[in-house]
């Protein structure tokens, strides 16, 4: 036994007996289980929420088949090495290529296992967090039976921790009594691995031999050492506000080192590009104009790679971000207009702006002394286009930067008083 391996690969198991939770896979009798004991297995996609056994049943499969195993992350590897894996498994009668996390595939890197899947060359074991409906290429997925891990269960952690505690030679050199799960089953969220190594570090942490597990001590262990990321809690929420904020305040920085942290987390590609779409109008609008553009180009791009090398690209469009002058000009003139809208409702459309298609319209004086903006000198005639009830009403101010200080004088320059620019 290798007792520098994290205590969650010291004690994954060998057997599908030994799995926690997944008895509608593993126990006797059901599909998966009847499946590998017959040495048939097609190629399938194993759904489930991280750390409950996604990797294990991949490993024990190709544990039980005797049979050649290649493993890829999705997040550090790309078609290349798609292509090589496949490459060397023609050497082999069968084999299996398991990927993880295989949701962060792109188009072109599912594409890439198509005709080996589809002629037998492997037997494509791939493991996601995501819906593999939205993720996963319908042709792929049509070659791939679908498999369900449902989330642990308390019952399973609690056993996961004891069978650690009777079994792991390390943990045995300790007295350990577990006197409260709560904090670690909290901090794990469900997850069997993130539960084993922080259940390794706050046993480690104590240099007494006699370890008594409170919910206190766990919490003091785990905001003193752990730097947790968890994508679908709360930290998830606190770290990409800390990336917000980085990039509204124009500090590089620290747009970057938020970045890297949901980058090792695992977080989702498309979530934040989508944030920093959203940030380039809110945040930044008008000052620079481009950056709308080149976020949109970011989170096409990504979409398009993939990991690893995306994050390269979200490196430069979050740098563009936080050095581009801000304005929130445009993202304040929306919730004003909104309130207004809440605040007096369904108002009239002024006469001369409304469309007249039909004679009755004409008759009714549809659009009648509306005057036609390019008629005017700089393309301009002043004509009111609000409601009569809230005629004159500033929305849109502009903010201080050099591109809505321009924006300011063209406003001045033909709204005159009209308006508070």
């Amino acid at each position: 036994m290798n007792t520098n391996a994290p205590l969650a690969e010291r004690m994954r198991p060998v057997t599908l007996d030994s799995i926690a939770g997944q008895q509608h896979l593993t126990g006797k009798g059901s599909i998966l289980r009847t499946a590998i004991e017959q040495g048939r297995i097609p190629s399938i996609i194993l759904w489930g929420p991280p750390g409950v056994g996604k990797t294990t049943i991949a490993n024990i499969i190709a544990q039980t088949l005797q049979v050649p195993f290649f493993q890829l992350s999705a997040i550090s590897s790309g078609v290349k090495d798609v292509r090589e894996a496949i490459e060397e498994a023609k050497h082999h009668t069968k084999a299996i290529l398991f990927i993880d996390e295989i949701h962060r595939f792109n188009k072109g890197q599912q594409d890439a296992l198509l005709g080996a899947v589809e002629k037998g060359i492997i037997t494509l074991i791939g493991a996601t967090t995501e819906n593999p409906s939205f993720e996963v290429n319908a042709a792929l997925l049509s070659r791939c039976q679908v498999y369900v891990l449902k989330p642990l269960e308390e019952k399973d952690m609690i056993q996961i921790l004891q069978d650690a505690i009777e079994q792991d030679a390390l943990l045995r050199s300790k007295q350990i009594t577990l006197k409260e799960t709560a904090a670690l089953i909290n901090i794990s969220g469900g997850d069997a691995r993130k539960l084993l190594n922080l259940f390794e570090l706050v046993v480690l942490s104590s240099k007494n031999e006699k370890v008594v597990i409170t919910d206190d001590y766990v919490m003091a262990v785990a905001q003193q050492k752990i730097a947790l990321y968890d994508k679908n809690g709360e930290q998830h929420y606190d770290i990409i506000s800390a990336f917000i904020k980085s990039i509204r305040g124009s500090d590089p920085n620290g747009a970057v080192y938020w970045l890297a942290r949901m980058i090792e987390g695992g977080e989702d590609v498309k979530f934040i590009a989508r944030r920093m779409l959203i940030l380039a109008s809110e945040d930044i609008g008008n000052a620079n104009p481009n950056a709308l553009l080149l976020a949109n180009a970011t989170f096409d791009a990504v979409n398009k790679i993939g990991y690893p090398e995306s994050r390269i690209i979200l490196s430069q469009c979050a740098i563009y971000l936080a050095t581009s002058p801000k304005s929130n000009a445009s993202y304040e003139a929306i919730n004003i207009a909104s309130m207004i809208v809440s605040r007096t409702g369904d108002l009239p459309v002024p006469l001369h702006i409304r469309n007249a298609p039909t004679q009755l319209m004409k008759d009714l004086n549809y659009g009648k002394n509306y005057q036609y903006s390019h008629l005017g000198e700089n393309n301009f005639i002043e004509q009111e286009y609000l409601p009569d009830k809230i005629a004159g009403t500033t929305l849109y101010t502009p903010g201080n930067n050099a591109r809505e200080n321009e924006i300011r004088k063209f406003l001045k320059e033909r709204w005159k008083d009209k308006y508070r620019y």
